[in-house]
């Protein structure tokens, strides 16, 4: 199954591959210097307004980050749908400040998924690169037909909104 999928958002091509039978990888630019970048995905008072897609309905009522290798986070998410929230937990594995997040997710009492976010400038812009490993093919199509997978064109989207907004303020 070929499960790759590019799309325009703010001019900005958003690039989702299936690399393997258990690897997702999402790839865009953003016109933010990688600091900017690095810090929307690793300040909880940032990443809470980018990473829940609006589309969703899903609301941030807890947002936990300790980022540092060794460190850990959990996020808390309210849906009008559900009477009880939704929590997602891990730890970091790896943080290399304006470089690199590796994380684990652990939510569902089963080995999650690994992801590995790269930040690479070029030229005033960043390169974001999105790697998530699942233990299985089995736990990858899961996540794939419950469209859990498909949400981060939207949560790039918020995050390249924030990022503009930051650049302008700053600018």
């Amino acid at each position: 199954m070929d499960a790759s999928k590019t799309s325009s958002t703010d001019n900005r091509r958003v690039d989702v591959q299936r690399i393997s039978d258990r690897e997702l990888v999402v790839t865009r630019m953003f016109d933010a210097p990688a600091r900017l970048v690095f810090e929307a995905w690793t300040k909880p008072e940032l990443f809470r307004q980018w990473w829940a897609p609006t589309s969703v309905g899903m609301t941030f009522l807890a947002c936990e980050m300790d980022v540092r290798t060794g460190g850990t986070y959990r996020l808390v998410f309210g849906h009008p749908c559900s009477e009880e929230p939704a929590a997602f937990h891990g730890r970091y594995l790896e943080v290399i400040p304006n470089a690199k997040v590796v994380w684990t997710n652990e939510e569902s009492g089963e080995p999650g998924a690994i992801t590995t976010v790269t930040f690479e400038e070029q030229d005033g812009q960043t390169r974001v690169v999105m790697h998530d490993l699942h233990p299985s093919k089995e736990a990858l199509d899961e996540a794939m037909a419950s469209g859990s997978t498909s949400c981060t064109e939207e949560q790039f989207a918020q995050l390249n909104d924030l990022l503009d907004s930051s650049m302008a303020a700053s600018g």
